[in-house]
């Protein structure tokens, strides 16, 4: 009895220590994950630099990776390259280089398709403080279950039909997902942000996107508009 009793004192302390524990190691993990994603392009900026002064060089005699201090060197002097460009492209010529840059790439065979739509994606970014109007529930991926997803625009349909484009991430990872057209009568709009939205498709929907853990509300459809 006493042995049990000491196994589940255990084992309550190993997941009281595991779930303090793995936020903050999570955490960590995805920083690091970030900064070697990125580091692996930024460090292409030491071209200008002798190998031996920035990389290891290996029992073999081979070169290895980057020291880390040298891509801290590469990720300040990107982020500073990045300021540099936004201060000079606010004024008269930095606009017309960027016009003259727009206009050569859209002049490229192939390419001017990726940078216009990647252009259009970005400035519908920069305009709006976020893409997701609202949170949604909809019909998905069966008539019978509903997912929530993120109202992006609005779209024509056939007839007077209207559409609404709604993005429904993935979970529990929300940067991937399916973009889908459905119609506004199938579309409820969810009062709660988008935030807090976000915050439960990562959470798995555990965690609630009502403070005190209420049910999620309908927002009350409005009366100006036909049914």
């Amino acid at each position: 009895m006493e042995k049990n009793s000491f196994v589940l004192k255990w084992r309550a302390n190993f997941f009281a220590g595991l779930a303090i524990i793995l936020p903050a190691a999570i955490s960590v993990v995805l920083v690091v994950w970030l900064f070697n994603w990125i580091s692996h392009y930024t460090n292409k900026l030491l071209f200008f630099l002798p190998i031996s002064w920035t990389q290891a060089r290996k029992p073999d005699g081979d070169f290895g990776e980057v020291y880390w201090y040298w891509s801290w060197v590469t990720l300040i002097l990107t982020l500073c390259l990045i300021c540099l460009v936004g201060r000079y492209g606010r004024n008269y010529f930095g606009r017309k280089m960027i016009e003259w840059v727009d206009g050569a790439m859209m002049q490229i065979p192939l390419l001017n398709k990726i940078y216009g739509t990647i252009k259009q994606v970005n400035e519908s970014f920069q305009n709006n403080k976020s893409s997701f109007k609202h949170v949604v529930l909809v019909p998905f991926p069966h008539p019978h279950s509903h997912s929530l997803g993120f109202a992006t625009g609005e779209q024509k349909g056939t007839g007077a039909e209207k559409l609404i484009s709604v993005f429904i991430p993935t979970t529990p990872n929300p940067t991937s997902g399916f973009l889908l057209l459905i119609p506004e009568k199938d579309v409820v709009k969810l009062d709660i942000s988008v935030a807090d939205g976000i915050k439960f498709i990562i959470s798995l929907g555990a965690i609630s996107p009502d403070p005190a853990g209420h049910t999620i509300t309908l927002l009350p459809p409005d009366p100006g508009k036909p049914k």
